[in-house]
């Protein structure tokens, strides 16, 4: 659902890209309060996993196909606040390095992609979760049902934006039906590649899914075979930061997987942001990205001809340069945290 330059008109994407820098700025200081030191180091990491994932199109209705947005997924697994940051990394990377979404279109995309995806998708899942057992099961469901929903509410606030600055004269009935038809058929994509893969880390240690936190099971750990309950945080410490280093490159390794090799495999269909707007004359007014000409735009390693290798070469790179830039930025605001803005993890139980 990457917008490009020339959907939205001038004023309306400046708008947009205040509202988005407000929410950015909003979101550095509530991630502080998100952020410890077990969760800190997999931010980085997860927005690095989006990135991936998100190259992995997959077909939701004849020629038409559908990727991860992945606010949800963030969300559920390090905050709403660092949710939005993840995003807006991710965006900020395609654009910059891919030409994919537009630069102007960059506050659109942020608001759409990041913001609302997120605030929906986290707000369901808390409510689900409110009147859901406290049981993994739970938070894996809840995921399911609000990762669904996320997307149509963004292909929603889309053609709100749209309806107010489109820079072309289409019913907006129709749009809107449009939009959300196909991104509800999206949304059961985004909603079982989000299940899966909290239930994954759920399953494993679920005291570093910020989602999760709160269950009353004690912490099992597997000794000589047997899972046997967890001593004191102190004690279990040296094996938790084990744990960590272990799921870190667990998910790196899986994300270059995904970036460098599965998505030669993605659906060449276009998305359902451009079917539609091929469909409904959205696209007439397009504009040339302003980094076309960036050695790795579509997704590609310039001047080489294979387009395997160009393709995988190109996604790797994308990940190493987010996991970069999201480490960078998760650390720093990390850093920043004061002794009045306490970790939110401080007094939480460890999980099973």
């Amino acid at each position: 659902m990457h917008v490009p330059d020339g959907f939205i008109n001038a004023p309306v994407s400046a708008a947009a890209g205040v509202v988005a820098a407000g929410a950015v700025a909003v979101s550095l200081r509530g991630a502080r309060r998100e952020l410890d030191e077990r969760t800190a180091p997999l931010a980085g990491l997860v927005a690095a996993f989006i990135f991936a994932v998100q190259m992995l199109n997959f077909p939701v209705a004849a020629g038409t196909s559908g990727h991860l947005l992945g606010g949800a997924l963030a969300a559920i697994l390090v905050g709403p606040y660092t949710g939005v940051l993840c995003i807006s990394v991710v965006l900020l990377m395609q654009g910059i390095l891919f030409a994919d979404g537009g630069l102007t279109a960059l506050g659109v995309n942020v608001l759409d992609m990041g913001v609302v995806t997120t605030v929906v998708a986290y707000a369901l899942f808390r409510g689900l979760l409110g009147v859901l057992p406290r049981t993994r099961r739970s938070v894996t469901a809840a995921s399911f049902v609000a990762a669904l929903v996320s997307v149509p509410a963004a292909a929603g606030a889309f053609t709100f934006i749209y309806w107010i600055g489109g820079t072309t004269d289409i019913p907006i009935g129709e749009v809107f039906t449009a939009m959300v038809g196909v991104h509800v058929l999206i949304g059961i994509g985004e909603a079982v590649i989000t299940a899966l893969t909290v239930g994954a880390v759920v399953a494993v240690r679920p005291d570093l899914v910020h989602g999760a936190r709160g269950l009353t099971a004690p912490l099992k750990l597997r000794v000589d075979g047997e899972l046997v309950d967890a001593p004191a945080r102190q004690s279990v410490a040296p094996v938790a930061a084990r744990s960590i280093r272990g799921i870190w490159a667990v998910g790196l390794a899986a994300a270059l997987v995904l970036a460098g090799f599965v998505s030669f495999y993605a659906s060449a269909s276009p998305d359902g942001l451009e079917k539609v707007a091929a469909d409904q004359g959205i696209d007439k007014k397009t504009e040339e990205h302003a980094a076309k000409d960036s050695p790795l735009a579509d997704y590609g390693v310039k001047d080489v001809s294979n387009a395997r290798i160009s393709g995988g070469l190109a996604g790797v790179i994308g990940v190493g340069a987010t996991v970069l830039v999201g480490s960078g930025v998760f650390y720093v605001v990390r850093r920043r945290r004061t002794p009045k803005t306490p970790a939110a993890t401080s007094g939480i139980r460890e999980n099973a």
